[in-house]
């Protein structure tokens, strides 16, 4: 197995494990916490805020992983795909998710922030992220079987 086809691999497996948590975290275990009836919002928000502070030290190690092990691979559409990923949770890093845990601290001080699309706006870059990673990792899943054909037995 050529070294390119390698590193193709385990980009594509990183990309698949991080898709899996993004979705595990962002669209099923974070709108679920909302439906527990004997959980208040500001009680919610607080644990969103926490588990999304958590979550996003994971990403971005996935991410910079990501893009180290497709530049490893020497790869130009692995490389644009990871740097997309891997910008998209920058501004959720430096400037989204701040703005959001501000939001949180309003309401968990009893009052109310204005009306904001800013969820909605985390929401849609997480489906793009989600995108973008079964992306890399289809690419890359393909690039390494077309590898492993032209080598040979």
């Amino acid at each position: 197995m050529p070294h390119t086809s390698r590193f193709l691999l385990w980009t594509a497996i990183l990309a698949t494990l991080y898709v899996g948590l993004l979705l595990g975290v962002s669209f099923l275990a974070t709108p679920v916490k909302f439906l527990a009836p004997s959980l208040t919002l500001p009680v919610a928000l607080d644990v969103g805020r926490q588990t999304f502070m958590v979550f996003n030290i994971a990403e971005l190690v996935c991410a910079l992983t990501l893009l180290v092990l497709a530049f490893l691979a020497t790869d130009r559409r692995s490389r644009v795909l990871a740097g997309s990923v891997l910008l998209l949770v920058f501004i959720q890093t430096v400037w989204l998710l701040p703005v959001l845990d501000a939001r949180v601290e309003i309401i968990l001080r009893g009052d109310a922030p204005p009306p904001s699309q800013l969820h909605t706006l985390y929401i849609a870059m997480d489906v793009v992220k989600s995108g973008l990673l079964v992306a890399v990792a289809a690419w890359g899943f393909r690039k390494h079987n077309q590898s492993l054909e032209s080598s040979g037995p």
